[in-house]
C-alpha cells in the first residue's frame, strides 16, 4: 500500500550543505599553516565531499499532480506527492509517476452484439493514478494495462447488449447513459489492481458493420414508415369520426349506412394516401 516517505524542505538542506562547505573551508584554512597537517586536511576534504555528495543526491523537485516513488536499493520507502522543493533519503531511486487526469480513445472494435449482429464500437476512457505503489509494483506497465483492460471491457459490453432494443424495457448499446455507466463500473473493477481510478467512460462510436449496415438501414426505414403510417391512420380515423359527428349534429345531410361507408372510404383514401388525391366531381346519383 502507498505510504508517505520521509522528507524535509530542500531549502533547509541547502543551508546545511552550505554550512558543511563553510566548515570544510574553515578547517582547511586553519590547518594550512600548521606543519604536518596534510592528513587532517585530506580527511576533512574527504569527509566534507562525501557529506556534500550525500546531501546532493537527496534533493528532489515535484510539480503539481506529480509524485515520486522512493526506493532504497530496491526496497519501497514511500511516496512523496506534495509539490515543491524537497530533500529525502540520499542514494535512493526516485521514480516519477504522474497523477494528472489522462484520457484515450480505444480502437474501433468489430464484435458481435447480444443478438449476433456484427457492430463497430469504440469508447473514450478518462482515468488517473490514485495509488502510486500499486501503479509501480502491481503491474508491469500500468498505462498499457489500462488500455488492454479498456478494450476488454468494451468487447464484453458489446457482447452483453444488443445494438438496439426491439422490446420495451430492454437495455441496448444505443442507450448511452446506461451503457456508459455499465462500462465505467466494469472498468473501475478491472483497473483497481493497478492503483488506477476511472473517472468516466463513454461510447464514442457505435455502428453496424459494413456488411449488414445496408440491411439494417432498410429495416430501420421500414420500422419508421410503419410507425408513421400508424400515426397517420390513427389521426385519420379521428378526423373521419369527428366529421361524421359534426354532420349529424348540425343536420347538414342525412346519410344512411351505405353512404357513410362510402364517405369514410373516400376520406381515408385522401387522408392516408402518400400522394395528393385527384378530386372527381359526381354530377349524378351516388347509385
Amino acid at each position: 500500500m502507498q505510504r508517505r516517505a520521509f522528507r524535509v524542505s530542500g531549502f533547509i538542506m541547502v543551508i546545511v550543505a552550505l554550512l558543511v562547505a563553510a566548515a570544510m573551508v574553515a578547517v582547511i584554512a586553519a590547518e594550512a599553516s600548521t606543519p604536518g597537517s596534510d592528513g587532517v586536511i585530506g580527511v576533512t576534504v574527504a569527509v566534507g565531499t562525501l557529506l556534500l555528495v550525500l546531501i546532493a543526491t537527496g534533493f528532489i523537485v515535484i510539480s503539481p499532480n506529480d509524485a515520486r516513488v522512493i526506493q532504497f536499493f530496491g526496497k519501497y520507502i514511500g511516496t512523496i506527492g506534495e509539490p515543491g522543493f524537497h530533500w529525502t533519503w540520499p542514494m535512493t531511486e526516485k521514480s516519477k509517476i504522474s497523477q494528472r487526469i489522462r484520457n484515450f480513445e480505444s480502437n474501433r472494435l468489430k464484435v458481435s452484439d447480444a443478438d449476433g449482429n456484427p457492430v463497430e464500437i469504440a469508447a473514450v476512457v478518462v482515468w488517473r493514478v490514485v495509488d502510486t505503489y500499486a501503479a509501480k509494483f502491481a503491474v508491469d506497465d500500468f498505462v498499457h494495462f489500462v488500455e488492454v483492460q479498456a478494450e476488454t471491457a468494451v468487447r464484453h459490453l458489446a457482447t452483453s447488449y444488443p445494438y438496439e432494443a426491439h422490446a420495451s424495457g430492454r437495455t441496448s448499446l444505443r442507450d448511452s447513459a446506461a451503457a456508459s455507466e455499465e462500462l465505467t463500473a466494469e472498468l473501475r473493477e478491472r483497473v483497481t489492481l493497478a492503483g488506477v481510478e476511472v473517472v468516466e467512460s463513454r461510447i464514442t462510436h457505435l455502428a453496424y458493420a459494413a456488411e449488414i449496415a445496408q440491411a439494417m438501414l432498410a429495416r430501420q426505414q421500414a420500422q419508421a414508415i410503419v410507425a408513421a403510417r400508424s400515426t397517420i391512420v390513427e389521426g385519420a380515423v379521428g378526423m373521419v369520426s369527428s366529421a361524421l359527428e359534426q354532420l349529424r349534429e348540425q343536420g347538414v345531410v342525412e346519410l344512411d349506412e351505405e353512404r357513410k361507408a362510402h364517405m369514410v372510404s373516400n376520406l381515408l383514401v385522401v387522408l392516408c394516401g402518400d400522394r395528393n388525391a385527384q378530386p372527381v366531381v359526381n354530377t349524378g346519383s351516388l347509385y
